[in-house]
């Protein structure tokens, strides 16, 4: 490895330090974004001309990089034939809601379901399959497992991402799939783990992406709450840890987020829990590291500053490493730190096998039945059931009516049910309630799928409405379980809504299978950790 920072330029050594969005679903294939944001036509020449250390994929309108898993095998190919050094290739992948690769892969419930479950060998085995699918398709970091301890019920962008409230189960399940990512040195189905968000993003009543969150713990209290997953993950000897975009004035009064803070990222991260590994940024084009920070050009500099090693998706990449480049020269920067940096990025490529990568196969079989089976026995411990008043369930209604907030999970629960469905929304409109309440009139029994209840008043007002028309109605919150302080006869819980999800809840609904999961947060006064029925 200290060869190889010898044969690099600072240039490239500063490129090894980025990681960086490219567009299109080939490595070769012209995309107009890739010229409007990197001035080059495909993404191989992005690579080619910047060196990037890693690429991050996505799924969505604008990155779009995910189609079918030989789509993404064969753009991983094209873009380490386009890098001098193998490129870290990663995407968020933590199942649950945060997926970015569907069906076929197999999909496994997320964090707080598996905190339900209450198995470590279930989360380590759900890590080990889907760590062996990205290998397969050449992706070799993913940003999982998310080590926050949600402990605040109204944070509205960590929430079931959080395996739980309690930090002794959180630290033992992120402990187990770390465990289930990387395995073993060289293992050839592994990929670099990911323990975010450093310092702890759980007790944040706002999301980094929009805002700058303020997290108010005292050094005593994030030693207690925040701090124990990320020590396991330490202890674990995880890949790499990413930052949060969050103030911490009682630990920092500077007021700057965790990602730019020094006395954050040094002196708790490398000092106090004595990580040597890869510390990753959250995306720097986020408003959570802008806010105080609107010159792009900066934040860079000030992150590695800070002691992080791998920055993730800048702004503008050619600005971002001009500036890091600057900074070495005037002096702002040693080539020491960034040399620094650069090793403990080759180290956790050499230790995922990545320096020595090889195309992978383009033919490539993912989502096997041994692995969607072991997806669905896992989901099935997973389900919750908080009340049963009169013993409504398990039942078997003639005619039953799910309601639901998006169309794809009620649709599929009403397969496995033989259901009718009527399909809201999750601000349900005067209009959509009135037509699920007409619905309602003619099943003999209704399930209401909520997501957010407990923060939306017009999903609340759905409840009621259904609750009036003296049908049994089962409620069953697929978010995060604080719908259920919301009074009605019977409550259930899934944390999710993958396929897997849906099926898992059907089995408890008529009795082919008895609710297994235990509430891993609490919820108000009413039902505390650990709470959950079965029959």
């Amino acid at each position: 490895m200290t060869i190889a920072l010898q044969r690099m330029s600072l240039e490239e050594r500063v490129g090894q330090l980025f990681v960086t969005w490219v567009h299109g679903q080939r490595a070769d294939e012209p995309n107009p974004n890739n010229r409007k944001d990197f001035g080059v036509d495909t993404a191989a020449q992005v690579v080619e001309k910047f060196h990037p250390g890693g690429v991050i994929y996505f799924n969505n309108s604008s990155r779009d990089n995910i189609d079918t898993p030989g789509q993404i095998a064969a753009l991983s190919n094209g873009l380490q034939r386009a890098s001098r050094i193998p490129l870290a290739i990663s995407t968020d992948q933590e199942m649950g809601l945060v997926t970015r690769i569907g069906p076929p892969a197999t999909q496994f419930p997320g964090n707080m379901a598996l905190g339900a479950g209450r198995s470590a060998k279930d989360a380590e085995q759900a890590a080990r399959i889907t760590a062996a699918e990205l290998r397969a398709m050449g992706i070799n970091q993913d940003f999982a497992p998310d080590a926050d301890v949600n402990s605040n019920p109204a944070n509205p962008i960590i929430g079931v991402r959080s395996y739980s409230s309690d930090p002794t189960l959180a630290s033992e399940l992120v402990k187990a799939q770390i465990k289930g990512y990387e395995q073993h040195m060289f293992a050839p189905g592994a990929v670099s783990a990911t323990a975010k968000h450093f310092p702890g993003h759980g007790d944040t009543k706002d999301d980094s992406h929009t805002s700058l969150p303020v997290a108010t713990r005292n050094l005593e209290q994030w030693r207690e709450i925040d701090a124990p997953p990320f020590k396991a993950a330490v202890q674990a000897k995880v890949d790499s840890i990413m930052t949060a975009h969050i103030q911490m004035p009682n630990i920092d009064p500077s007021g700057e987020p965790a990602t730019l803070s020094k006395r954050i990222i040094t002196g708790l991260l490398r000092e106090e829990l004595h990580y040597d590994g890869v510390i990753v940024t959250d995306a720097l084009g986020m408003a959570g590291v802008r806010v105080l920070h609107p010159n792009d050009a900066e934040i860079p500099i000030l992150a590695l500053k800070a002691g992080a090693d791998q920055l993730l998706m800048p702004v503008d990449l050619e600005r971002a490493i001009n500036a890091v480049v600057a900074a070495v020269k005037s002096g702002e920067l040693t080539e020491w730190r960034i040399n620094q940096s650069v090793l403990r990025i080759l180290r956790m490529k050499f230790l995922r096998g990545i320096l020595n990568t090889k195309p992978v196969d383009e033919n490539v079989v993912i989502g096997t039945q041994p692995s969607l089976d072991a997806a669905q026995r896992i989901t099935d411990r997973t389900i919750t059931a908080i009340r049963n008043d009169g013993n409504v369930l398990p039942f078997h209604p003639l005619k039953p009516l799910v309601v639901g907030t998006s169309e794809n999970p009620a649709k599929a629960l009403a397969g496995h049910l033989n259901a009718t469905t009527s399909v809201t929304s999750l601000n349900p409109t005067a209009e959509q309630i009135d037509a699920a309440v007409a619905a309602a009139a003619t099943a003999d029994a209704v399930v209401l799928l909520t997501n957010g209840l407990y923060v939306r008043p017009a999903q609340q007002e759905l409840l009621f409405r259904l609750q009036a028309t003296g049908k049994p109605v089962v409620a069953v919150a697929t978010g995060v379980p604080y719908d259920v302080a919301q009074n009605a006869p019977v409550w259930l819980a899934t944390y999710g809504t993958t396929g897997p999800s849906m099926a898992a809840l059907a089995k408890v609904l008529t009795g082919q299978a008895k609710p297994q999961g235990k509430l891993p947060v609490h919820v108000s006064g009413k039902y505390p950790f650990g709470h959950g029925l079965s029959w």
